[in-house]
C-alpha cells in the first residue's frame, strides 16, 4: 500500500463535473494498493497518517497531527502510483492490485478513518476524477507500507 499526503488548504474532487468530495484544512491522500494488501496494511498506513505531525504549532514547527489540528481527509484512490516506468515509454500496471481487490481496501481505508472519527470525503473509486488542490506549504510525503 503506497500513498501520497497532501497537507491542503483545501482540496475537492470532482466525477462528470460534479463535486463528489471536498475538505477545507487537512490532507489529501492518493491511495494506492497492491494485489497482497490487507486489513494489516490499511491498519498501518492509516495510523501512521493520523500520528504524522506535519502541521506547524505556534512556533510555526511541524508538530501537530491532523487530529490536534481537527482537520479533514479526502481519500483519493490512484492504481498508478504502483506504475511500472523502468522499461519503454508505457507504464505497466501489473503490480496494481486487481480493481475488484483495490476497491475492497480502498472502502476499508475509507471506513477506518471514519472509525477514527474524523471528518472524510472521498472521490469515487474506478472513475475519471478531476482534483484540484492548494497544497500547503507545499507539503508533500510518500508513504509505504
Amino acid at each position: 500500500m503506497k500513498a501520497i499526503v497532501q497537507r491542503v488548504s483545501s482540496a475537492q474532487v470532482t466525477v462528470d463535473n460534479m463535486v463528489v468530495g471536498r475538505i477545507s484544512k487537512g490532507l489529501l491522500i492518493f491511495l494506492g494498493i497492491a494485489p497482497t494488501d490487507s486489513m494489516t496494511n490499511i491498519t498501518k498506513l492509516a495510523d501512521k497518517v493520523l500520528s504524522l505531525r506535519i502541521f506547524n504549532d505556534n512556533n510555526n514547527r511541524m508538530n501537530l497531527s491532523i487530529n490536534d489540528i481537527r482537520g479533514s481527509l479526502l481519500i483519493v484512490s490512484q492504481f498508478t502510483l504502483y506504475a511500472d516506468c523502468i522499461k519503454g515509454n508505457r507504464p505497466s500496471f501489473t503490480n496494481a492490485a486487481s480493481p475488484v481487490h483495490a476497491k475492497k481496501i480502498y472502502n476499508e481505508f475509507v471506513n477506518y478513518m471514519v472509525h477514527k472519527k474524523i471528518k472524510v470525503q472521498s472521490g469515487t473509486f474506478g472513475s475519471h476524477m478531476e482534483v484540484n488542490l492548494i497544497n500547503s506549504g507545499p507539503a508533500t510525503f510518500i508513504l509505504t507500507v
